[in-house]
């Protein structure tokens, strides 16, 4: 665990690898030198960059299967996994950024971000280092909200605002941590330990970890509480954040067949997302939401799930997704992923006819 930790610790590291030259955390010669280090090796030495990269994703898959074998305390790890990433860069999206701002608009200048995008801001220093400045407020309902508390605690500052956001995700990586506890142990372990919740949810900070906690909540109040309208409300929430777990209520009927929807429709629309928009590696955190259902499925979509992660490689080694090349490489190889995996489940599951599902 301790060799773990120091992983993750220097994967922190890594990941100002790709900060933005633009991007000041606070104002000291140490932080301007540990930059200016790191955009060099980033950006200049991307070959070596991205065989670290790889690396850190193999050694994160490493310890999930390893660790797995161990007796842990998967709370007392969840919280030191989570408090070491606390000062991570989300260095393979924008988003995050985003986020702060997106709050900002409300809580400092007094503006709806439904309305007003950064662009209307231009003055603002937050947007030197801001990428889709020119887009309105996209989410649901839900995560709004969420961001306005650690917003207004910060005044302003953006310091504080990176602090105290990035404390939002770790408090709701906690608690999807704790019950999942409660209900499956093996499930807490998953979702505390899995490089993709690592990767996009603490690292990345998706909104869509936020989605996924609530989800998990409602999962909680189903099986433990056995309280089907607390856990549609919690399945509701976690779909104001993103629409495409609004499917995920139907996981309170007590048939299988509302499970098969769900999982049916939940596909559906993250499938539709990849074919009309972009396949996007943190849509599917919110698949981990079914392994209390479908364990055994989920247990064996890892190597799908590596791919997603291995698909940063042209965003790492070639800088961006400014062209179609980079792009189709990381369909590419998200597809090799997903094909190699469909036929890992074809070869145990078909040929021997065992079932996918656990009832």
């Amino acid at each position: 665990m301790i060799v773990y930790l120091i992983i993750i610790f220097l994967f922190i590291i890594y990941s100002y690898s790709l900060v933005d030259p633009n991007f000041t955390l606070f104002n000291h010669s140490f932080w301007t030198n540990f930059r200016n280090l790191m955009v060099y090796f980033g950006y200049y030495q991307r070959f070596c960059s991205v065989l670290i990269y790889v690396f850190f994703i193999l050694a994160l898959f490493y310890f999930y299967f390893y660790l797995q074998k161990k007796e842990i305390n998967v709370l007392k790890a969840a919280l030191l996994i989570g408090f070491t990433t606390l000062f991570s860069y989300p260095f393979l999206s924008h988003d995050f950024f985003n986020y702060l701002f997106d709050a900002k608009i409300l809580t400092f200048y007094g503006k709806n971000p439904y309305q007003f995008s950064a662009l209307d801001f231009p003055n603002d220093p937050w947007t030197r280092f801001m990428h889709w400045t020119h887009r309105t407020y996209p989410y649901g309902p839900t995560f709004l909200p969420i961001t306005l508390i650690p917003s207004f605690l910060s005044f302003g500052k953006f310091f504080l605002a990176f602090v105290l956001f990035k404390l939002t995700w770790f408090l709701f990586y906690f608690l999807m941590v704790y019950f999942s506890y409660k209900v499956d142990k093996k499930w807490s372990f998953i979702l505390a330990f899995h490089p993709l919740i690592i990767v996009e949810g603490l690292i990345n900070n998706h909104n869509d970890l936020i989605a996924l906690s609530f989800s998990v909540l409602a999962v909680y109040f189903l099986i433990k509480k056995r309280d089907k309208l607390l856990s549609a409300i919690f399945f509701v929430l976690g779909g104001g954040i993103k629409y495409f777990s609004l499917p995920l209520v139907f996981l309170v009927v007590n048939k299988k067949i509302g499970k098969i929807l769900s999982l049916i429709l939940t596909s559906f629309f993250i499938v539709y997302l990849t074919f009309f928009y972009e396949i996007q590696p943190w849509y599917f955190l919110i698949f981990f939401v079914f392994y209390p259902f479908f364990s055994k499925l989920i247990e064996k979509l890892n190597l799908f799930l590596a791919g997603l992660l291995f698909s940063y490689y042209p965003y790492i080694f070639l800088g961006g997704w400014d062209t179609v090349e980079k792009i189709s490489q990381k369909h590419i190889i998200i597809s090799i992923f997903f094909g190699i995996n469909l036929i890992y489940l074809l070869f145990f599951y078909v040929k021997k006819n065992k079932k996918l599902f656990r009832k």
